[in-house]
């Protein structure tokens, strides 16, 4: 749900060679393994297979790149990037959220028509965003990469935001009918967990929220490019 990088994390003044050689490290490797998730999904579109579906298909790719975000609230505790550490785990949570307790826990989210456009919208959302981080390391940031980063989320972010709540709300359906990772009282932990109004209030959350993060980007976008 989180524009990524609303808030742009910039690394402290003057980091140290290591700091900042891991950090272009993660950025590098970011942008290679976006690349290849919208690499495969092309090609799985213009070639697709009989028997094997999209998220088998990318499925790895997604949980490793997408759950190495997580790094990023580690660089904010550490201080090795100027970022509020708790924004930066908001940004963070709602697309772990998908992949790792929609999309990995159900069979039905993998199978929404949610799937594809959150990947779309993710996979060129981050490749912009990781190639800005790393150059910006070394104050090489083209001007069109800059423009690209201020002006595709006014299209990839709306695209994202509801392939995720599709992508969840099949979740929901299959959550309702089966009540999957569901607890009721009583049991032996004493302890209850409805799976499926957890979704429903992930949903909810999107409505205050969205428009906040998508109004603060255009802000930025006036500041950055209009200023």
């Amino acid at each position: 749900m989180a524009v990524k990088g609303a808030s742009a994390p910039r690394a402290k003044k003057e980091p140290n060679a290591a700091v900042k050689a891991y950090l272009a490290f993660y950025n590098v490797a970011q942008v290679i393994g976006w690349s290849y998730l919208l690499y495969q999904l092309i090609t799985y579109y213009l070639n697709p297979p009989n028997d094997v579906t999209l998220w088998q298909t990318v499925k790895y790719t997604v949980v490793i790149f997408q759950n190495a975000a997580l790094l990023e609230v580690l660089h904010a505790a550490v201080g090795f990037v100027v970022s509020n550490v708790f924004m930066t785990l908001c940004q963070v949570y709602s697309r772990v959220m998908v992949v790792c307790l929609v999309l990995l826990a159900t069979p039905t989210a993998p199978l929404s028509i949610g799937l594809p456009l959150a990947l779309f919208a993710w996979s060129i959302t981050e490749i912009i965003r990781y190639s800005f981080y790393a150059l910006n390391l070394f104050n090489a940031v083209p001007y069109f990469l800059i423009w690209c980063r201020y002006t595709f989320f006014i299209i990839l972010y709306p695209i994202g935001v509801t392939g995720e709540l599709l992508c969840i709300w099949a979740a929901y359906q299959h959550a309702s009918d089966t009540n999957l990772l569901s607890f009721a009282l009583p049991n032996a932990l004493n302890f209850t967990f409805d799976y499926g109004y957890f979704l429903l209030f992930n949903m909810v959350g999107y409505i205050p929220v969205f428009p906040q993060l998508y109004f603060h980007m255009f802000a930025q976008r006036k500041k950055v490019l209009m200023s």
